[in-house]
């Protein structure tokens, strides 16, 4: 198995939608952590998670929160977390 740490930012859009930005592959849990608060400080919303599995299947466990910042979600702050 291998993990896939990615942080996910949101830009602010018109009447109060969210656009997702390009997501940012971080190295390890702390890393995702460090770019997440980074980007909370200019970002509507920042989420770094984890995702354990096998890329060559593409099989991959749900995702597991490390961190988020802004205006989360329900769902996402009902993630379990690393």
């Amino acid at each position: 198995m291998s993990a896939m740490y990615v942080v996910q930012s949101f830009t602010s859009g018109k009447k109060g939608q969210m656009l997702p930005d390009s997501p940012v592959q971080a190295q390890n849990t702390n890393h995702a952590r460090r770019i997440a608060e980074r980007l909370a400080v200019r970002k509507a919303l920042v989420v770094a998670f984890m995702r354990e599995g096998n890329p060559k299947t593409g099989e991959y466990e749900d995702a597991k929160l490390i961190e988020a910042f802004g205006d989360v979600p329900e769902e996402v702050r009902e993630m379990d977390r690393v």
